[in-house]
Parts: C-alpha cells; sequence; structure tokens
C-alpha cells in the first residue's frame, strides 16, 4: 500500500534503500526548454520568446480557428475586441469574425455562449444554468434596479444610440443622475457624441447589460408587446435629432 509510504518515498523503494526528494525526481525528468512536458508537442518562439502562429492556421477552416478562439476567451475571462483577437491569433479581423460566429453556432444548446457586442466577443455561462453557478459561486446578490433606472436602460437598450435629452424627452423627468448609476453598473457606456450643439454624449448598452438580460447580441431584445412604440411625435424627434444638421436637438424637459 503507498499510503503508508513516508515522506518523499515513491512507490516499489523497499527498506535501506536510498529516499529520491520529489524535487530531486522532477528535476531527473527528460524535459527541455521547448518542451511543456507532453510527449512530441513543442511550442515555436519567435524572437521575443512569444509561440508562433502555425503555418497552418493562416488556411484554416472557421471550425479549426474557433478553437483557438474559445481557448484564448476561456483564459482571458473578459470581454475582447476582435482586434485584440486578430493579434493574437496572428489573423485579419474578417477571419476573427468569421470563426466567432462560428463558435456561437457551435456553443448553441451547451452551458456556454459567446456573447457578441459591437467590436466585442467575452465566453459567459448561459442565464438557464444560472441556478447551478449561483449555488457553486455563492455570490452576492446584487441591488434590483429601481423602475427609473429599468425604464431608462429599456429606452437605451432600444433606441441606442441615444442622447439623454432624448431619453428625458421620453420620460419627461431629468434623467442625469439614473444615466449615472446605469454607468456605473457598466450596463450603459458612452460610444459617441451627436453632431448637434454641444456633442451631447450618445449612450448604448454594454456586454455587461447582454449578461444581465442573458442574450448573445442586442439584436436578439424581444419586441415590444403589440407594436407598443413611441408617439408619433417622439418618434419624429428622435430621428431628426441624430441626422438632422447641428440646432435641432430638442431641449431636455422642465423639471418645475
Amino acid at each position: 500500500m503507498t499510503d503508508d509510504l513516508p515522506l518523499g518515498a515513491v512507490p516499489g523503494e523497499g527498506p535501506g534503500r536510498p529516499v529520491l526528494d520529489p524535487a530531486d525526481a522532477l528535476a531527473s525528468l527528460p524535459l527541455d526548454d521547448g518542451d511543456d512536458g507532453e510527449e512530441g508537442f513543442s511550442l515555436e518562439l519567435d524572437e521575443i520568446g512569444r509561440p508562433r502562429v502555425p503555418d497552418w492556421v493562416a488556411g484554416s477552416e472557421p471550425e479549426d480557428l474557433a478553437l483557438a478562439l474559445e481557448s484564448v476567451c476561456f483564459v482571458l475571462n473578459r470581454p475582447v475586441t476582435l482586434a485584440e483577437l486578430a493579434g493574437i491569433l496572428g489573423q485579419p479581423s474578417p477571419r476573427i469574425d468569421r470563426a466567432a460566429e462560428t463558435l456561437a453556432g457551435q456553443l448553441r444548446g451547451r452551458g456556454l455562449m459567446l456573447q457578441r457586442h459591437r467590436d466585442q466577443v467575452q465566453l459567459v455561462t448561459r442565464p438557464e444554468t444560472a441556478w447551478a453557478v449561483q449555488r457553486a459561486l455563492n455570490p452576492e446578490r446584487p441591488a434590483r434596479l429601481s423602475r427609473p433606472a429599468l425604464e431608462t436602460l429599456a429606452i437605451v437598450a432600444y433606441r441606442q444610440p441615444v442622447t439623454r435629452g432624448l431619453i428625458e424627452s421620453i420620460r419627461g423627468v431629468n434623467c442625469e443622475a439614473v444615466l449615472d448609476s446605469l454607468e456605473r453598473r457598466g450596463l450603459i457606456a458612452e460610444i459617441g457624441r451627436a453632431s448637434t450643439p454641444g456633442q451631447p454624449r450618445l449612450f448604448g448598452t454594454t456586454l455587461r447589460f447582454l449578461q444581465l438580460v442573458g442574450l448573445e447580441r442586442v439584436d436578439q431584445l424581444p419586441p415590444l408587446p403589440g407594436g407598443i412604440g413611441l408617439p408619433e411625435e417622439q418618434e419624429r424627434a428622435w430621428s431628426d435629432a441624430l441626422t438632422a444638421p447641428p440646432g435641432d436637438e430638442p431641449a431636455p424637459p422642465d423639471e418645475s
């Protein structure tokens, strides 16, 4: 029984034989600097010591490149841009884009999914498995969003990109504090500036928002029930403000 061996012993050694120290045992293994410990596998390094991209990758199918993309997203465990992935995998962005679409399709019906928002992707668990993940991690329960925050977030999600002034014209109240709160939570972010006087900030949702609602992409948001939309005059003002020359953005509503 190996359970009764003294510390530092190895199976098969009898009494009176020298005990091999574990560190010495590891040092005696036939590993070289370019080997990771698996027989027949080694990494070719470039001039700065980084592994080279194998020659076969350039002509590989999207399915093959998707394997590498999945591994990178897994180990980074954060949102990563397509440009960053292109640099890591040594392939042009269009190939990375096709590989991302392929990976997203391969993961459907699995416990993980690839979320995509603009030029970012992230590997995350599916909302259907949240009960198991929550039991495993036992995280703190986040505070619920208030009704005003949910209303503002919904406007940003369905009408992005959108300025604060246009959000306030829909809700009829000042939304500065609510927008600040949503930004701090990482659910919305500034994605540009409008071409109106003062160049107001344009808001859009983030990958964190997709994680909250459990979707892969923003375009998977469910349609508004019963064709609900903005009043015609507000819809027209919305479109005009984002496309018209400077000077046409409606002013925020008066709080008085």
